[in-house]
């Protein structure tokens, strides 16, 4: 066996572990019954430590090591070891017994949510947050960092992201996008009426079904079932499962949910399967992943052409809702911006706002200007300083994410990066296949999908964001490009001056 193979063998055997604990948590999330969080954590937590000991032991370390100084590997195989050494380089510096506290902890914190939630009490939730906290300020001090703590956890989902360069992007929000927002809340609201109507819980999910089979989402490769928040989870490009969350008075609630995991799991199951448990079997980065989710839920799935083959197909499911509901009014009513209190219902504008409090507070709680204790009464002041809104309750304020009882600091700010880089892709492709919007209105997304193929999914982490935005658009992230889509969009929908 060649050392190559050996390094094949060894990874993709972590990324069985990795993946049979990927199974376990989608189970905590879908079907396991409450009692089981104890024993469940423990579970994930020999799995997480098992893959973490193989991928920085010294034997796996002097095999990469020894392939690096290799001349015969492809150019393929030189990449894979490349990102393995980062990752392994990284990895090493955290404790095998770290793994598994923050792996416990995770599901102590995550079942504290879930009761947090179904009872609307933050304080039930506070304190394990808090552990959770200490134990992601530890994290970073592993890892090391120059300036802020927070940018040694951006670098888990964002590789070379630092707060530097995420303040100038949300400055630019701050700046360049509440014009539009502000000249958007002087001209009067859109009626939104229809959407809170009563439709039926299992013909919205067979709706979304529909909706997503026409996008390519592959049912032999996947399923769709519902949990307290919406996710994607990835076993395989051949088994890639998400979730979604049903309102029956909100129809927003459960379509634009699964359309967006949709777009998650549309990248999963293109990634090539030969590179299996290999960085190039993997997403390049959280910001490109959320590109593909929000260009779905946005940029396709809050068009008039998507819904112009759309519509009469949901009027005909829900006639006593939507017969007198024209497919411009409801074309309006889907695009209605309006300050809001839930981030994953929120308008595709002032859905960054939403993301800046997260990532202002995430960077307060990382340097201890914020403690856990006082976070609900932070979130309720950030919300009336940025939106205008105060939440009247926890679970409509600061319950409403499960990503902070994963640990995941430091995700929030990938949706704002994906969300431009979303614009960036869909003017490339559109560019490129110039019968995108004719397509659509027909119901057909496949020269879009074999394009998301070619230029994205296919490369797995050969690239990092800025490098892969610049193969595909010919420039690196540009906040104007999606500002010219937002503006283009709402003018229209609004009637605003140009």
């Amino acid at each position: 066996m060649t050392q190559y193979n050996q390094y094949i063998e060894l990874t993709q055997k972590a990324a069985d572990f990795n993946n049979a604990a990927a199974v376990l948590g989608w189970d905590q999330e879908v079907y396991m019954p409450p009692k089981g969080f104890a024993f469940r954590g423990r579970q994930l937590a020999t799995l997480s430590a098992q893959a973490h000991e193989m991928m920085t032991s010294e034997a796996y370390g002097a095999l990469l090591k020894a392939l690096l100084e290799s001349s015969s590997l492809k150019e393929e195989a030189i990449r894979n070891v490349q990102i393995s050494w980062e990752d392994y380089e990284k990895n090493k510096r955290i404790p095998v017994s770290f793994v598994s506290q923050l792996t416990t902890q995770t599901t102590q914190c995550f079942g504290a949510w879930m009761e947090a939630r179904q009872k609307n009490d933050y304080s039930l939730f506070a304190p394990q947050l808090d552990k959770m906290i200490a134990l992601k300020r530890q994290q970073a001090d592993y890892y090391g960092y120059q300036d802020h703590p927070y940018d040694a956890l951006l670098d888990d989902y964002e590789k070379g992201a630092t707060v530097s360069q995420l303040d100038v992007v949300f400055q630019q929000v701050q700046k360049q996008l509440s014009p539009l927002v502000a000249s958007i809340a002087a001209k009067p609201i859109i009626d939104d009426h229809c959407f809170h109507q009563h439709y039926d819980r299992q013909k919205q999910f067979d709706f979304s079904m529909q909706v997503l089979r026409r996008m390519g989402y592959d049912f032999d490769a996947g399923r769709q079932d519902f949990s307290e928040h919406p996710f994607t989870t990835s076993f395989s490009p051949q088994d890639v499962r998400i979730t979604t969350r049903v309102d029956e008075n909100d129809f927003s609630s459960l379509l634009w949910s699964s359309i967006h995991e949709g777009g998650h799991a549309l990248y999963e199951q293109g990634l090539p399967t030969e590179q299996y448990g290999l960085p190039l079997g993997m997403p390049a980065s959280l910001s490109i992943h959320e590109s593909q989710s929000r260009l779905w839920e946005n940029g396709i799935g809050r068009s008039m052409d998507f819904w112009s083959f759309f519509y009469p197909q949901l009027q005909a499911l829900f006639p006593d809702s939507l017969q007198d509901v024209s497919l411009e009014q409801f074309y309006k009513s889907m695009n209605r911006v309006s300050p809001s209190l839930i981030r994953t219902e929120a308008d595709e504008l002032t859905y960054h706002f939403h993301v800046m409090i997260r990532y202002e507070i995430e960077k307060a709680l990382l340097s201890n200007e914020l403690q856990a204790k006082d976070l609900s009464e932070v979130w309720n002041a950030y919300y009336q300083r940025y939106l205008g809104v105060t939440p009247t309750d926890d679970k409509s304020g600061v319950l409403q994410d499960v990503h902070w009882s994963h640990g995941s600091f430091g995700y929030f700010p990938t949706y704002s990066l994906g969300s431009i880089y979303a614009a960036q892709f869909l003017a490339t492709a559109k560019e490129t296949i110039p019968t995108i919007t004719t397509d659509m209105a027909k119901g057909d997304f496949t020269q879009l999908l074999r394009w998301l193929r070619t230029n994205i999914h296919q490369h797995g982490r050969r690239y990092r964001s800025e490098a892969l935005c610049q193969k595909v658009t010919g420039k690196p992230l540009d906040f104007n490009v999606f500002l010219n889509y937002a503006q283009e969009k709402y003018v229209a929908i609004y009637g605003l001056k140009q």
